[in-house]
């Protein structure tokens, strides 16, 4: 059997693709499916390496982005578009899938156009509250549609949608809290505050961390997650801030591998992170207590729905961008770590709005209907 995945190039498109391979192989070798092949297709913007970790063969196609205002950008990505989706026909004519699987994001539009028009199965999954475009648009081909978040079924045809959440890596989950904190250098018995901005990490986040840097070492300890890009200036900024005060309280690192975010979430009391769909469904996983900071004027608005859908379910605290200062974040991160019976209801809560078994869910899925198209 021959499978497809495509996605748009990000941690948050990746991550949960590589969930399902991994079940997926789980699976085949459970039920003696001998002949799986692996594809994926997208931009080569994130997830090279560790697609290739899973013996997925890549297949490199030009995409481009659909803006909502006016560049001449979005002139030349018209033509990358067209581009991409010939690559994806003739790719996918050589590749022959018995099933297609789709992420959504910008990167997926070529092999979702060219599964439409070659007439292979295709199944959808939908991170976010409210659909991206091509989401959208592939929800007409899709046979089977997959859902985190109970808004987004309003988008879709009813008898095609599935609430099944999102493919969580499992191997970041388990761990044991005392080799968590040796091996993150965590000595003291002060509460632990993790920070996280995604994949590519988050300047805003990270400048409010460091606005009240002195102040939340004097108190906890803190894991922070920068981003690579941004890691050698918040690294200057704390070392300032912290000359004369607890700097061995302060742990900062510019990307986190499975290892290193299985002991993040287990060493961590309170997450501060963005609200991308994959960040709360790890959040959720791991039944942590967290405050959310949703993108300002996400595409969609994705960030902001995910956040106050989860907050409805009384997991989170949710704090506007534009609200977001370093004094209001200080105030916040009190009222819950201050609390130990808000920090209960809120992991309660997180536990109850988790859904692990995603992955193997779709998983299964897609074997279904890739036999029964064989």
């Amino acid at each position: 059997m021959r499978i497809l995945f495509t996605a748009g190039g990000t941690g948050g498109h990746v991550f949960p693709i590589i969930a399902v391979i991994r079940e997926l192989k789980r699976i085949a070798e459970e039920e003696r499916i001998l002949d799986l092949e692996l594809f994926y297709m997208g931009p080569e913007d994130f997830g090279q390496e560790q697609l290739a970790a899973e013996d997925v063969i890549t297949v490199p196609i030009m995409t481009g982005k659909m803006r909502q205002y006016a560049s001449l950008q979005n002139f030349i990505d018209f033509f990358r578009v067209i581009r991409g989706i010939f690559q994806a026909i003739w790719n996918i004519f050589l590749i022959t899938p018995d099933v297609v699987f789709s992420k959504g994001g910008y990167g997926a539009f070529p092999a979702v156009v060219a599964a439409a028009l070659l007439r292979i199965p295709l199944i959808i999954h939908e991170s976010d509250a409210v659909p991206g475009k091509v989401n959208k648009f592939a929800g007409h081909f899709a046979k089977r549609i997959g859902i985190a978040f109970t808004g987004a079924a309003a988008f879709f045809p009813k008898k095609k949608v599935a609430l099944v959440g999102i493919p969580i890596r499992k191997r970041i989950l388990g761990g044991n809290l005392d080799i968590a904190r040796e091996n993150l250098d965590i000595y003291s018995k002060l509460p632990v505050i993790g920070i996280v901005g995604g994949s590519q990490g988050a300047a805003r986040l990270n400048d409010a961390a460091i606005g009240i840097l002195k102040e939340l070492t004097e108190h906890y300890e803190v894991l922070h997650q920068t981003g690579p890009k941004n890691f050698q200036d918040v690294m200057q900024e704390a070392s300032v801030i912290l000359e004369f005060g607890h700097k061995e309280r302060y742990h900062a690192f510019e990307f986190l591998d499975e290892a290193g975010m299985r002991d993040f979430y287990v060493a961590s009391d309170l997450i501060i992170s963005r609200s991308g769909a994959s960040s709360i469904f790890e959040i959720a996983a791991w039944s942590k207590p967290s405050i959310l900071i949703p993108i300002h004027n996400s595409a969609q608005d994705h960030q902001r729905k995910n956040a106050y859908e989860y907050a409805a379910a009384g997991a989170c605290i949710v704090i506007e961008e534009p609200n977001l200062s370093p004094h209001v974040l200080f105030a916040e991160i009190k009222k819950v770590l201050d609390n130990p019976e808000l920090l209960q209801k809120m992991r309660a809560a997180a536990q109850k709005f988790s859904r692990i078994d995603a992955a193997e869910l779709i998983a299964r899925e897609i074997l279904k209907i890739g036999l029964h198209e064989k």
